[in-house]
């Protein structure tokens, strides 16, 4: 079924990542040492190369019907805790304590409209990869992953409500619900004659003042486009800081910028916003991207597949580039894999595979008659196989390839 060169990709993936970075050539050996991590941090961060390989071999993207918006880039980490809900400019600390907090889909950067299947793949994909940093050998692995499908199938053709979170979701929940804002501050930021701004670092690089003015006039358009019910008074929006940010595998290397403004004010009323670049999907060279702006395809895509989508979402531009907005909460985290009990897994991969159910349910464009049989999930498990098999060979290779 897949017949590839895992040297030929290593260098390939290492092409596509000079080429993002051209800008930043520094950041290589960041990318590197995140990527050279396991065989599941490699397909965190080649989605395009993915793409590029189910496009090669026709015969990995076949499989059972069902149409409408996807995520893109689905994979194990890329479900988190977040905050949800209306702004509310004068919250309380009793308030506080009764925000919404979500455990779902986090990154819609790729999204796309597709066959879910594509969606599915990936997120089977990832579970086989990351089987060993869970604890599990190939067999516990494929009997978590046909778990998976249950539940997905579950929610998508029969509806079946997802249901409280496990216990280990449960904990990171009640965890980040705990957190406040001054430990999000102090974690990023630092206090220089009585007001605060970014620790200059491997974090947050200083912008150039040009940059920064267009970065703020970016930013202002964005809050003036706000829907009603997040929209901010103008004054809780102006900018106390900005900086470039480094962070993310995948889309490391793209023009990204936090910026610290007033929120509430005081030191400990900031609010920080991170305002990140858009381009194609990765899933270009096998789907045609949807007639949207970048940063609107990631907007429209996370208010059709969530239910609750992170607060204070939305785009601009910047430099000419599409920039998708959002505020950053002390709630956004994931779980740790190498931490989940055997207990866990089987819990937590249904309820992984529900929630994708759901978003894709949600996100439907062209639903299928039928549901998906026996025989469909078995070829998904079978292609998700192969395409693991070829992540862990090209993993060597690209270790390979990065320490010469």
């Amino acid at each position: 079924m897949l017949t590839v060169d895992p040297v030929r990709l290593a260098r390939r993936q290492i092409e596509i990542d000079r080429a993002r970075l051209n800008h930043f050539p520094h950041l290589f050996a960041h990318k590197a040492a995140r990527m050279v991590v396991s065989p599941l941090a490699l397909l965190r961060g080649s989605a395009p190369l993915f793409y590029e390989v189910l496009g090669a071999h026709p015969a990995l993207v076949e499989g059972p019907p069902g149409e409408g918006w996807l995520a893109g880039d689905v994979h194990l980490e890329n479900f988190g805790a977040y905050r949800t809900g209306a702004l509310k400019v004068a919250e309380t600390r009793a308030a506080h304590s009764q925000e919404g907090v979500v455990f779902d889909l986090n990154d819609f950067d790729d999204a796309f409209i597709g066959p879910w299947r594509l969606d599915v793949l990936r997120l089977l994909t990832s579970l086989v990869l990351g089987g060993r940093e869970m604890g599990v050998d190939g067999r516990r692995a494929l009997e978590l992953c046909d778990a998976l499908l249950d539940a997905y199938v579950g929610a998508l053709f029969h509806r079946k409500r997802v249901p409280s979170g496990p216990p280990v979701v449960t904990r990171l929940v009640d965890k980040v619900r705990a957190r406040t804002r001054k430990e999000l501050l102090d974690a990023r930021t630092t206090v220089v004659r009585g007001a605060r701004k970014f620790v200059r670092g491997p974090r947050y690089a200083e912008l150039t003042p040009k940059l920064r003015a267009r970065a703020e006039k970016a930013f202002g358009k964005y809050g003036k486009k706000l829907a009603g019910s997040e929209r901010a008074p103008a004054e809780a929006l102006e900018v106390l800081d900005a900086a470039f940010r480094v962070a993310g595998t995948g889309s490391l290397g793209c023009l990204r910028v936090a910026l610290l403004v007033r929120g509430k004010g005081g030191r400990d009323g900031a609010w920080i916003f991170d305002m990140k670049a858009q381009g194609t999907p990765s899933s270009a060279c096998l789907v045609r991207p949807p007639r949207l702006e970048p940063a609107e395809r990631v907007v429209t895509a996370l208010e059709a597949c969530l239910a609750r989508p992170p607060r204070m979402i939305g785009a601009t531009k910047l430099r000419g580039e599409s920039m998708f907005v959002r505020r950053l909460t002390p709630q956004e985290d994931k779980l740790d894999l190498a931490r989940l009990a055997s207990i866990d897994l089987e819990p937590l991969s249904r309820h992984l595979g529900a929630l994708l159910g759901v978003a894709h349910r949600t996100g439907a464009k062209r639903p299928p008659k039928r549901t998906w049989n026996a025989a469909d999930r078995a070829g998904l498990v079978a292609r998700a196989i192969a395409l693991a098999g070829m992540h862990e060979a090209m993993y060597l290779a690209y270790c390979d390839a990065v320490r010469r």
